[in-house]
């Protein structure tokens, strides 16, 4: 609350790039969803100035551009690519995952950070509720679809794989029942910022299944979530109550973009998380999630739905190889 500095070494006020400082990341390719905007731009930036590969994976390639150009005005030698994903339809996901693919990259690092908050009631493309369509199922089948290059570029390089889920502390506020498994779509009872809470408690529930099937698997692949804290970015542009207090009090309790991608940052590069998943982290540092964040079988309850939705939604089935 007061910015001291926590086990970690880092506080609520550090940056991304103090997060890093002496890491080498050469030799890493890295996919960062939502890239072209806010924290997601800086992730970029900071992983790009540590040495890594960056794939920037942007609904709007005009933006998209930019960022990568802001980028690489700063940072001439860096090495981040552009390719177009948007997370709100299935069939964007799997040209997507099927481009990476194609290009021969490995992937150590997938950095599930874009997101939408306290939408009035959208169904996506696929007729899936907007938030849960972008925020969880998105990810969930795009961190699907790569893992087996995952697992194939850990073992190739001997380094581990690490994927991060950026959640919220709304994850807490989710409604009463957590997931409304039979109500997921249904715009009765619908609440922009409860649906949010939803999708966030999702992406912890997501990483900490994915980390079991991992392990049982025997992956040198991590997974874990992260809360970046409330930072003054274009997220709140659905919800003029939140937005409204941001550019009133912005510059006196959230935190700069700077200081928001800093927990990503760490837990996707610090050598202090080797081997840790199926965590939470706020701050740079370790912390404990909701109690229904931790419910196992709520995950694996999840992870089955999520399985059903996406082959349910989807024109064809679309796998790995």
């Amino acid at each position: 609350m007061f910015g001291l500095k926590g086990p970690s070494g880092f506080s609520r006020f550090s940056t991304a790039e103090e997060v890093t400082q002496g890491i080498d990341g050469s030799g890493l390719t890295a996919i960062v969803t939502g890239a072209s905007s806010g924290i997601g731009t800086e992730t970029a930036r900071v992983l790009a100035l540590r040495g890594v590969h960056v794939v920037m994976a942007i609904r709007n390639m005009s933006a998209g551009r930019e960022a990568r150009e802001a980028i690489l005005k700063q940072n001439p030698t860096a090495k981040v690519d552009a390719m177009e994903l948007d997370l709100s339809s299935i069939a964007s996901i799997n040209n997507f995952a099927s481009d990476f693919k194609s290009s021969g990259l490995p992937l150590n690092v997938l950095i599930n950070n874009a997101g939408i908050l306290a939408t009035p009631y959208i169904l996506s493309k696929d007729k899936i509720e907007l938030q849960f369509a972008t925020n969880h199922v998105g990810h969930f089948h795009l961190t699907n679809l790569l893992l087996e290059t995952m697992k194939k570029s850990a073992c190739e390089s001997s380094k581990e794989g690490r994927i991060v889920n950026v959640s919220s502390r709304r994850h807490q506020f989710s409604y009463h029942e957590g997931i409304r498994f039979d109500k997921i779509n249904n715009q009765s009872g619908y609440n922009g910022l409860s649906a949010y809470g939803q999708s966030k408690l999702a992406n912890v529930l997501h990483s900490n299944e994915l980390t079991r099937r991992l392990k049982e698997d025997g992956a040198e692949i991590t997974a874990n979530s992260v809360h970046p804290g409330a930072i003054a970015t274009n997220i709140f542009r659905h919800h003029s109550f939140f937005s409204g207090l941001a550019n009133i009090f912005g510059k006196y309790v959230l935190k700069n973009v700077h200081q928001g991608a800093a927990t990503t940052c760490y837990v996707a590069l610090h050598p202090q998380i080797e081997g840790i998943s199926g965590k939470y982290f706020v701050d740079s540092n370790l912390t404990e999630p909701s109690s229904q964040a931790n419910d196992p079988q709520l995950g694996h309850k999840l992870w089955d739905f999520t399985a059903h939705l996406i082959k349910e939604n989807s024109p064809r089935t679309h796998q790995d190889s």
